[in-house]
């Protein structure tokens, strides 16, 4: 072949390698393994909230003093919900000293949802 052809194939593979590897990324075909770790850890953490909020609900069932709890829960804004359930310990598990990030959001939304 002559070197007139040569050339523009090989640059035609080139850009053409280049632009299949960036459509494979830009469209989720292909993933980094920095973007796979994050979005496992992002649904380890999303399991351990769904598997620890009725427990902390469970929590809140057993609380003798669950209705007079309830209504101040009732009376907080939805942002601050969470800080109240954390307060009241329903969302810090048995055994633990301190409550898993995300589980008082949760279950303050369970909470309500079971009174609603």
């Amino acid at each position: 072949m002559k070197k007139e052809v040569i050339k523009p194939m090989v640059q035609g593979i080139v850009i053409g390698a280049i632009v299949i590897v960036i459509v494979m990324f830009w469209t989720g075909w292909a993933v980094t393994s920095g973007a796979a770790a994050a979005s496992a850890e992002d649904m380890v953490k999303e399991a351990v909230v769904e598997n620890l909020a009725p427990i902390c609900v469970d929590q809140y069932l057993r609380d003798p003093n669950k209705l007079e709890r309830f209504a101040e829960l009732k009376k907080k804004s939805s942002y601050q919900r969470d800080d109240y359930v954390n307060e009241i310990g329903w969302a810090t598990m048995p055994g633990a000293e301190s409550p898993v990030r995300g589980v008082a959001d949760a279950c303050a939304k369970r909470i309500m949802e079971l009174a609603g």
